[in-house]
């Protein structure tokens, strides 16, 4: 079962799990702690009705700490597994897991908003945004895709479907700053087929002038007014 006290001796494992930095999560723990009580006040049920016995009474839950809590969230992100297998790491059965999903998804949202680190959602809106602008707006794009459920709907299937992942997927457009290192945008979510290309065109990203923009083959032809565009070349072989 996974436990922030113990995942949190082993740096590399902790990266690889959630993303961040032993640091980076101590300093959302913070602001998910507050926002986490804010949103969820003591005394209170679940549903935001007076609790008719005192606290700790019923089922015992798993995710006892803050810091479980958090983690938990962002290992789901991170990973995106089966609502089963996560449950599995936690100790949870689906249901449960599916209800802290829902539970603690707002909460992240917020706390990230607060920290002034969440990406833009609004493609109009890059140009100006604060995480384009904390450093020079060298920017890198990509697509990322994730594993999901295979539809029952055949067409659905076959929009689903992405040739490059050969099974079916959801997929996201991505910008990062290439000197921060943080995402400044994400678009939204798209079935597998539809091409990386595609959806740029699509969303129309407003950048800064001047910007520089690295981009891998997925967006050959991509060229935004105004932004100066790059694809980094593979290094040759050298041939034994």
């Amino acid at each position: 079962m996974l436990t922030y006290n113990e995942l949190k001796e082993k740096p590399k494992e902790f990266l690889a799990a959630t993303g961040l930095m032993v640091d980076e999560f101590e300093l959302l723990l913070s602001v998910f702690r507050q926002k986490y009580a804010n949103l969820f006040v003591p005394g209170m049920t679940r549903k935001g009705t007076p609790r008719q016995r005192r606290e700790g009474g019923g089922v015992k839950e798993k995710l006892l700490t803050d810091e479980d809590k958090l983690l938990f969230i962002l290992v789901y992100q991170k990973t995106f597994p089966l609502q089963t297998m996560h449950g599995l790491q936690f100790g949870l059965s689906q249901p449960q897991t599916n209800y802290w999903i829902h539970r603690l998804l707002p909460v992240l949202r917020e706390s990230l908003v607060e920290m002034g680190v969440a990406p833009e959602r609004d493609p109009q809106k890059v140009a100006d945004s604060p995480l384009v602008n904390e450093a020079a707006p060298d920017l890198l794009i990509d697509g990322t895709e994730r594993r999901r459920q295979r539809p029952k709907d055949a067409n659905q299937q076959e929009d689903s479907y992405s040739g490059k992942m050969k099974t079916h997927t959801d997929k996201n457009i991505l910008l990062v700053n290439s000197h921060s290192r943080k995402v400044v945008y994400l678009s939204p979510t798209e079935k597998g087929k539809k091409h990386d290309k595609k959806i740029a065109d699509e969303n129309a990203i407003a950048y800064p002038t001047g910007a520089t923009l690295g981009k891998d083959t997925g967006f050959q032809g991509y060229e935004p007014n105004g932004v100066i565009t790059f694809q980094p070349k593979k290094s040759q072989k050298v041939k034994s």
